[in-house]
């Protein structure tokens, strides 16, 4: 039978223990046990560290023999008084100290775990999901747990002191297209309806500023029904805001103000604000990504006027159906990119939807794929243009610009990484801004929102929305950290009229209109406020604060690629009664 707490109780965790003299009572888990005969050394887990216990057969042989039954992961709490150890370990915050142990208790026994609780574990990721409570004993895990929760405290600090006030909004809510789908909920009192689980609290915030909150934060639970990849999750948290009688530049210098205070107080790093701002279309330009890493160079130059007249049908071809040829130039990439490494560029580049590549490997001569194509002096005009020298890998492509782009874009991210050349430390803030207000499907050759609805286009940009839609800009902006999208925001609509003209523009027509959002459309009919907001992804952040390949590592218990949770074996079956009383039947598919 366990033993119990009665008479102790804890004045000190693991991690705190750092000065001899005094007496304390500590508790945790057994993290290692060294038996020296004579001597026993146990080493005490929690969650903010480790501090070694002594046991000495001489002193008191009831709690020797005690520490001797004791295995890995058992539950102790432990009274003594803390002396200098003779062996010091500079390594560890309390490894000049140890507690010389004159009370044991054995709260819990534990078999032995599935996988060894370590810093450090090539077990698998489904076995450590599946017993995750384990997993998360590991300091990693529990490190950034604590840093999650720090971000989530600096937080709520940063927008209460900054006149925001903390708004709860509903978990059910009515289902609305958002861009992903709902997660639903069938209603047990209204059978045949269902409730949806709030991909953001986006329609409530607003209805918050017509409702006379001029600032609004939540650390909002979103749900997203969409495949799972390192930097999503189902169910995730946000950092929602919301302000009234504001512009654009009054929401960005507040979100600066808080990224500043963020990563000065959470990691001790210095943000220079105001961050910098980049275009959507330069961004696209110059990186071939809407959220470009900007921590390496390798940048996208516009070729195309300089191989015009070059005698390259691929060149030729592209240039002559509007297209553009354009290229990137790896530095000191010729010694890394061999021939073989630069076909595998070629697939990948064929993947996204490129016909190929061409190249400069400049090593000890320049080596050109096109150069039989090439009068005298064109090959060192291209070098010349995209400041090749010695050394030097230059990458072309030429197609539609949006593949050239999404190619190139890709392609310098691949490089980059093979060549090592990403600083670790560096965290580069940018707002893109100026966003396309639609979006064109391919598929089915229409134009469609980039954004939720409420969005409101750029003045400048009203002109076009029934003739132009490609050339119609949003008041929206994203927040990117190293390459990862953190944030969208922008102003809203609050116009009833225009609403409504947008809603058209997006071939919706009245009785979508009000069977979707006729509650918020009426609100305006009373006076809306300007107002615009954000939603900051806070798992994502964390990612990155905590240098984690995945939002599996700052999430107590994450989903997996199939949005299932092994550990609790969820989603599960429910019972035909459970149904029933819902109004509801399972209907198999075929291939089930």
């Amino acid at each position: 039978m366990a033993d119990t707490m009665k008479g102790l109780k804890r004045t000190h965790y693991c991690g705190e223990v750092t000065e001899a003299g005094k007496e304390v009572v500590v508790g945790g888990f057994v993290d290692r046990i060294r038996d020296k005969g004579g001597v026993i050394f146990i080493v005490l887990r929690d969650r903010t560290g480790v501090v070694q216990l002594l046991f000495n057969d001489e002193t008191d042989r009831a709690i020797f023999e005690k520490a001797s039954s004791c295995k890995s992961e058992y539950v102790l709490m432990a009274k003594g008084e803390v002396r200098e150890r003779e062996s010091k370990n500079d390594k560890l915050k309390t490894g000049n100290v140890e507690i010389f142990v004159t009370d044991l208790r054995t709260l819990a026994k534990a078999q032995t775990p599935p996988f060894e609780i370590t810093n450090e574990t090539k077990v698998n990721d489904e076995l450590r999901l599946k017993y995750r409570y384990l997993d998360l004993r590991r300091a990693p895990l529990q490190e950034n747990i604590i840093r999650r929760h720090e971000i989530a405290r600096v937080t709520r600090e940063y927008f209460y002191e900054n006149g925001f006030l903390e708004i709860e909004t509903p978990m059910m809510m009515k289902s609305t297209p958002e861009g992903a789908r709902d997660y639903l909920i069938p209603s047990r009192v209204h059978q045949g309806k269902f409730y949806a689980l709030p991909q953001s609290p986006q329609i409530y915030k607003q209805l918050l500023m017509v409702s006379g909150f001029d600032r609004y934060i939540q650390l909002a639970r979103c749900f997203r029904d969409e495949d799972l990849r390192a930097d999503r999750q189902p169910e995730f948290t946000q950092i929602d805001l919301e302000m009234s009688f504001v512009d654009a530049e009054d929401i960005q210098g507040c979100v600066e103000g808080y990224i500043s205070r963020l990563f000065s107080e959470v990691l001790g790093v210095d943000i220079p604000i105001p961050l910098p701002r980049l275009t959507f279309a330069d961004a696209m330009n110059r990186y071939g990504s809407d959220k470009p890493d900007t921590r390496f160079g390798f940048e996208i130059q516009d070729i195309t006027d300089t191989v015009k007249d070059i005698d390259f049908v691929v060149f030729k071809n592209a240039i002559a159906e509007g297209g553009s040829v354009r290229a990137i130039n790896v530095k000191n990439g010729a010694a890394t990119y061999t021939r073989k490494e630069i076909d595998k560029l070629v697939d990948h580049a064929k993947g996204i939807g490129a016909k190929g590549l061409a190249y400069i490997r400049w090593a000890d001569e320049p080596n050109c794929s096109f150069r039989k194509f090439l009068a005298d002096g064109e090959l060192e005009k291209i070098c010349s243009a995209v400041d090749a020298h010695e050394g030097d890998l230059v990458l072309i492509c030429a197609d539609r610009t949006k593949t050239v782009l999404a190619t190139l874009g890709a392609i310098r991210l691949i490089c980059a990484k093979k060549l090592d050349v990403i600083p670790e430390d560096k965290y580069n803030f940018l707002w893109i801004t100026e966003m396309p207000f639609f979006e064109h499907d391919d598929d089915n050759n229409t134009w469609v929102a980039a954004h939720h609805p409420f969005t409101m286009p750029m003045e400048e940009s009203l002109e076009y929305l029934d003739t132009d839609p490609e050339n119609v800009r949003a008041k929206a902006w994203d927040l990117v950290l190293n390459g990862t999208e953190l944030s969208s925001g922008s102003m809203r609509i609050t116009d009833f009229e225009l609403q409504q003209k947008m809603f058209e523009a997006l071939g919706m027509t009245d009785e979508e209109i009000q069977a979707k959002f006729g509650f918020l459309v009426d609100a305006y009919r009373y006076g809306a406020p300007p107002h615009g907001g954000m939603g900051i992804g806070l798992d994502r952040i964390a990612m990155i604060m905590c240098k984690a390949d995945s939002l599996r590592d700052v999430t107590a218990f994450p989903k997996v690629q199939n949005a299932s949770e092994l550990m609790s074996e969820c989603p599960s079956y429910v019972d035909d009664e459970s149904l029933d009383v819902l109004g509801i039947s399972v209907v198999k598919k075929e291939d089930e």
